[in-house]
């Protein structure tokens, strides 16, 4: 019974359930979007969606450390008590990530054309998918900001207003989904508008619930502001997961792009796919983000028994979560597949390559257990390397050598890339707690 639980598992569990049900809702959005124009006549639009949806992944995550980082920084000044950085750290990111997706939105044009020529997917989508990145782009600044908020309320352990952001801001986008491209017919352009709409209304309501969370008696001062080095530092202290957020999102985009050139129907298929993918990431993300949170507050007061202990109870209910989902998988992957698409080439192209889906949980789970694990210690040049060699030492070798299994080698490398984030990252975390790295200066 959960009363029984150790009191490091009965505090994960009060971080993790309610940052599993947020980020549960992330991928609900994809769920929706895919079913409402998985039923549309035409597979194109769901192309269009797969397509833009993927390069806002590669262009907003970039900036992913906006979110990780602020956390480990945000929960070490956490476990230190140290109220002025805590706020400090909040209002210079907030500044930075506005003025990151201004500059987004200046230079829309060329970062869009290019990501559409790289994936080169065929005309009518290409056409549809750069209508859908015209409009969506205009939601850089609330969606950065979002990132900085979410990554500051975990990062001082209060999951309920990330979990209070998304769950109205996602409801908002699905309601709006509905209208636009149900009722109204506006097909992928309204999916777009949806969301840009939902994006804001996330930030707001963000904003609303961190000024409630603000330490008491810490009063606005212009030392709060910092200068412009102290914006530098956050860049500089980030580079690695920025390094390590490219490297991660430009294979997912040569998955979608190698999936555009064998057609729309793959296209469409590997979409439905990899929205289970954002599920599986987003409900193993849940005791992730609360080991960031934790391992964070250990470090920042010193402590190794509590690092130890947060790691031992993340890693448990982590692989617990993981052959849950496998079993999920297995059991109702055919019926979730029918539910999303009623285009029946699509369905019946997506049930060839559900075996793939099956293994992902258990593959998957170590890598997104070990990011949260280098996060609250800030080991990001870690988190960069381990990607990088994974990425280009086992994704591109193991794509090259099974080209000629068409979609199947695609998905056979997406599997090796997590078995080969898992054997790296492992390696090093076994290295750093051996020679006690995890405490000394980086």
């Amino acid at each position: 019974m959960a009363f029984n639980l150790p009191v490091t598992d009965r505090r994960l569990w009060a971080l993790a359930w309610p940052l599993m049900l947020t980020n549960l809702t992330v991928p609900l959005l994809g769920l929706v979007d895919t079913a409402v124009l998985g039923h549309l006549e035409r597979p194109e639009y769901l192309g269009a969606v797969a397509v833009g949806a993927n390069l806002f992944s590669i262009l907003y995550w970039t900036f992913g450390f906006m979110r990780m980082g602020t956390t480990g920084l945000a929960a070490q000044a956490w476990g230190k008590r140290d109220s002025f950085s805590q706020v400090a750290l909040l209002l210079r990111s907030i500044l930075l990530a506005t003025g990151i997706g201004l500059l987004l939105i200046l230079f829309h044009q060329p970062l869009i054309g290019t990501g559409l020529t790289l994936m080169n997917p065929s005309q009518d989508v290409t056409e549809l998918a750069a209508e859908y990145a015209a409009i969506r782009i205009w939601s850089a600044p609330a969606v950065l900001c979002q990132y900085t908020l979410v990554g500051w309320l975990i990062g001082i352990q209060f999951p309920r207003g990330p979990m209070l952001m998304l769950i109205v801001a996602n409801g908002l986008n699905i309601v709006l989904d509905i209208l636009f491209v149900t009722l109204l017919g506006w097909n992928s352009r309204g999916v777009a508008i949806a969301t840009v709409i939902a994006e804001y209304g996330a930030a707001g309501i963000g904003l609303l619930i961190v000024l409630n969370r603000l330490p008491e008696g810490q009063k606005l001062t212009r030392a709060l502001f910092g200068s412009l080095a102290d914006y530098l530092k956050i860049l500089q202290v980030n580079r690695y997961i920025m390094v390590r957020t490219i490297a991660l999102l430009l294979v997912l985009a040569f998955f979608t792009a190698q999936g555009a050139r064998q057609g729309d129907i793959i296209l469409a298929a590997n979409a439905v796919l990899i929205t289970f993918l954002l599920l599986i990431s987003n409900a193993l993300d849940g005791f992730a983000n609360a080991a960031e949170a934790l391992i964070g507050e250990a470090v920042g007061r010193g402590s190794r028994r509590r690092f130890r202990l947060v790691f031992r109870s993340a890693l448990r209910w982590s692989l617990w979560s993981a052959l849950l989902l496998t079993i999920g998988f297995v059991a109702g992957g055919h019926w979730l597949i029918a539910l999303l698409t009623g285009i029946e080439e699509v369905r019946t192209t997506a049930w060839q390559y559900l075996p793939w889906l099956w293994l992902l949980p258990l593959t998957a789970v170590w890598g997104f257990l070990l990011d949260g694990i280098f996060i609250g210690a800030t080991r990001t040049r870690d988190m960069q390397n381990t990607m990088l060699f994974s990425a280009l030492g086992v994704f591109a070798p193991a794509w090259w050598l099974t080209t000629g299994w068409g979609n199947h080698g695609l998905w056979f490398a997406l599997i090796a890339l997590m078995l080969g984030r898992a054997l790296s990252m492992g390696w090093l975390c076994w290295r750093h707690t051996r020679n006690d790295r995890w405490f000394s200066p980086q």
